[in-house]
């Protein structure tokens, strides 16, 4: 199937009631899904996601100082809970966040005194009498328009942003230093975190995903590539380079190779709904840990062991470095990630059992139940099973989303966007 690089989606999002689900492409634009209300006649089947509104968000730049392009690609987007009838997100390329405000109009005016229906100047000379605007029904539009632009703050990639829960704030990471800003304020930044060494030589680790608590909103957590996350607290000092609390799993040394650190490294941090648990992916697990242990996590999922064999092909053609995300389902209770061959695993929490799913084309049709996907490591295949050396590797789940409330989940595959929900009898 041939597509364009600039349609593959690069992040996906479900707003605070899960009514709308943003995503983000390589080409710079958003596309915001919105669920359709219960018809009369199906009261029980809430409806489908119909696109609402497609914007670009971010064009190709280029910075002349540093000889450098600057992608379009949008790494994050991230929604704002709804004051009024306005919805408000942010979204991020490598350097510049912007705040968009997308908004319904239904209703036009007419009727104005010195411009005619078109908007052409009247002449002043026939114009005999007074008007008073009306507004009159229209087709609904829907606008999308930029706030703020929160740009010239970054000197490396955005890799993260995340709203406070106050509101007033957010904050941008990015591979060496993470920056707080409030939502009024475009033109500076407080910068909270700076790991960039005096002598770059001496580098290493970096920043690779950082969020804020949901309910304190003096407290943060920031992962690195080292395989380690950081607990922040504002309230400390006001440049927090010394954590509150550090989480680290001790390595086991029988399992050190080449390809130890690399693997550890961690590509996505979440703070559970509750605020109690932190979760973390690195390229082949999902840790839960516990604010209260900082030693060892609680859990550890195994998301696709079976490629421990084969980390030096995936070195090779550069997977090894593919950022993975995770996410909680809306009671903290199960855990989902991507892996290959356009493959998600879900983990349950309370009952220990795990399912592999598979977003494709065949099983993509309306009301399909998806079937459990088995891989198989040894010589003998079972009829259901696929054998691990035909996983295709360029065919990867890393950007998926869970409806805040209900089983439904959005799973980025590449250029497509498939979304699921738990049976509805």
């Amino acid at each position: 199937v041939f597509f364009f690089p600039a349609d593959i989606i690069s992040t996906v999002e479900f707003n605070h009631t899960g009514e709308l689900l943003a995503t983000g492409d390589k080409g710079g634009r958003v596309v915001i899904f919105q669920r359709e209300q219960e018809s009369k006649n199906q009261p029980h089947r809430r409806g489908e996601y119909n696109v609402y509104s497609t914007f670009q968000s971010h064009e190709p730049e280029f910075d002349y100082l540093k000889s450098l392009e600057i992608e379009e690609k949008i790494n994050k987007i991230r929604w704002l809970p709804q004051q009024n009838a306005a919805y408000f997100l942010l979204s991020t390329n490598d350097k510049t966040v912007k705040l968009w405000k997308v908004s319904e109009r239904d209703k036009r005016p007419e009727g104005y005194n010195l411009k005619d229906e078109d908007g052409r100047l009247r002449d002043p000379s026939m114009i005999t009498m007074l008007r008073v605007p009306v507004l009159r029904p229209m087709d609904l539009m829907v606008e999308a328009t930029p706030r703020r632009v929160f740009a010239n703050a970054h000197t490396y990639h955005i890799n993260s942003i995340s709203v406070n829960s106050d509101y007033e704030t957010y904050m941008s990471a990015d591979d060496l230093r993470i920056n707080l800003w409030n939502f009024e304020i475009t033109n500076q930044s407080f910068n909270i975190v700076d790991i960039k060494p005096a002598n770059m030589e001496e580098l290493t680790e970096v920043i690779t995903a950082a969020e804020f608590h949901p309910h304190h909103c003096n407290t943060f957590v920031y992962s690195s590539s080292k395989g380690t996350i950081r607990l922040c607290d504002m309230r400390t000092s006001a440049l927090c380079d010394r954590h509150a609390k550090f989480f680290e799993e001790p390595e086991d040394p029988s399992n050190r190779s080449f390809f130890s650190e690399i693997i550890s490294s961690i590509s996505d941090v979440k703070f559970s709904h509750s605020g109690r648990y932190i979760m973390t992916r690195d390229y082949l697990t999902v840790k839960v840990w516990d604010l209260n242990m900082e030693n060892r996590p609680i859990e550890t999922y195994q998301v696709h062991d079976y490629l421990r064999s084969k980390l030096c092909s995936l070195y090779e053609n550069d997977c090894i470095f593919d950022k993975f995300e995770c996410v909680w389902n809306g009671s903290d209770s199960v855990i989902m990630t991507g892996s290959y061959n356009n493959f998600f695993r879900m983990f349950d929490r309370n009952t220990k059992r795990d399912v592999t799913l598979e977003a494709s084309r065949e099983n993509s049709k309306p009301r399909a139940i998806l079937k459990p996907r088995k891989v198989c490591v040894g010589g003998k295949r079972r009829k259901d099973e696929i054998s691990v050396d035909s996983l295709d590797f360029s065919k990867k789940i890393l950007h998926t989303a869970w409806h805040p409330s209900e089983n439904i989940i959005a799973v980025a595959a590449t250029n497509n966007l498939y979304i699921f929900q738990d049976k509805v009898n």
